[in-house]
């Protein structure tokens, strides 16, 4: 348990005077040194001119939380740093007035503060990001976290995040991965909160089994109360906007693993990805106008982009299914590797990309999507007003029971 309570005007009074002086003498001694490793800190953050990273202010205050889990005491040496850079990140430079002679305490502190001189705010609160998650790996609470995912939380999906990589494992292998609504908004969840962990370097989303997704859950349709189908069509519509806007809205890059057979969804959402590979046993299959459906996850705007109108409208409107190496030749698909190598492939990838500078990619990738973020936001609202209308649809039901009546026929 820390000794001392951070992020505040810490109360350090002590009732006898000779416990008091004596801690204060230490703690004087030890600011002298925490001094000087913030000067010589502040010196060299000077001779940068601009820091090429900003830590979020949802990082920062996660990061102040997780200071309460830490179980060992770091040291006053430490904890004066913290304190400083807490004081810096929130207020900036030191503009309190310097402390008594006898105040020994409070002269550590504000030395401590006062020594980081001009450092801005933004490289106090990634400096303090960066020695919290130290701390916490020293402990061993930064090597591997899995998340509550295995304890039950999740039902259709897996998430473990380890070594800075978050995995989103699709995990209804005796269903081939189909969505139900559920498991949209278990992904959309993992997604933010996989966005909001500072030790998530890269995302990845894949399928265990051999399909990656095959789509929406079809029972979705088939449990409707048919006095109910109008309202049950608008919730279905805002949890499909929510779960699309998680791709778009996702700060890190975002890796897709296709394992197997993709239908629907779970393609028209990979435009929305930064790099996808597949085995070469997979294929995409969007059937949207055989179940009297129509396109969703931007993939109407986003999909002409990539492969051209011509091979997107065959896709998308007639469609039609594509091999592993198609859709890498059209773009949706950044590499394609054999069955028997496709694991050791993409990990080895994946490995290299979680060694590289996180906020970095983090700001790069927000610049590539902020371009297109409000025209993204208004393509989902307008597919999934579309999708709402159909799904009620005379054709759309129609279309759904003639599927299911051949699927018994097999």
């Amino acid at each position: 348990m820390l000794k001392y309570v951070l992020h505040s005007e810490h109360s350090f009074f002590i009732t006898k005077m000779a416990a008091y002086m004596r801690r204060g003498v230490l703690l004087f001694k030890q600011g002298q040194q925490i001094r000087m490793a913030n000067s010589i800190a502040s010196r060299r953050l000077l001779h940068h001119s601009v820091r090429l990273w900003a830590v979020s202010d949802t990082e920062f205050q996660a990061a102040k939380d997780r200071v309460g889990t830490l179980t060992q005491d770091p040291g006053n040496d430490v904890k004066l740093k913290m304190y400083a850079l807490f004081k810096q990140a929130t207020i900036g430079p030191c503009n309190a007035p310097k402390p008594g002679a006898f105040d020994f305490v409070g002269k550590a502190k504000w030395s401590a503060w006062n020594d980081l001189g001009q450092i801005s705010q933004d490289d106090a609160k990634q400096t303090y990001v960066d020695l919290i998650n130290d701390l916490l790996a020293k402990e061993g609470g930064g090597s591997t976290v899995e998340t509550a995912a295995t304890e039950g939380a999740f039902e259709g999906i897996k998430v473990t995040t380890e070594n800075g990589v978050c995995t989103i494992m699709l995990n209804r292998p005796h269903k081939k991965n189909a969505l139900t609504l559920q498991t949209y908004e278990e992904i959309g969840q993992a997604l933010e909160t996989a966005g909001q962990d500072n030790s998530v370097v890269v995302a990845v989303l894949t399928g265990t089994g051999d399909y990656y997704c095959s789509g929406n859950d079809l029972n979705n349709f088939m449990n409707v109360d048919p006095s109910n189908m109008k309202q049950m069509a608008k919730e279905g519509g805002v949890i499909l906007e929510k779960f699309v806007n998680a791709f778009v809205d996702f700060p890190k890059p975002l890796i897709g693993a296709i394992n197997g057979p993709a239908v629907g969804v779970s393609v028209t959402t990979m435009g929305l990805f930064d790099v996808v590979y597949a085995t070469d046993k997979a294929t995409f299959h969007t059937p949207f106008s055989s179940l009297g459906q129509s396109p969703e996850g931007c993939s109407s705007y986003v999909f002409p982009k990539i492969m051209g109108s011509a091979k997107a409208n065959e896709v998308l409107l007639f469609g039609r299914k594509l091999t592993a190496q198609e859709a890498c030749d059209n773009g949706l698909v950044t590499a394609v590797f054999p069955d028997s190598t496709f694991k050791a492939e993409v990990q080895k990838r994946i490995e290299q990309y979680s060694k590289l500078p996180r906020n970095s990619m983090r700001l790069s990738k927000n610049l590539i999507r902020e371009v297109e973020r409000d025209t993204l936001y208004k393509v989902n609202k307008a597919e999934c007003t579309l999708l709402v209308e159909r799904w009620t649809s005379e054709e759309c039901i129609q279309a759904i029971m003639a599927f299911f009546s051949e699927k018994s026929k097999l």
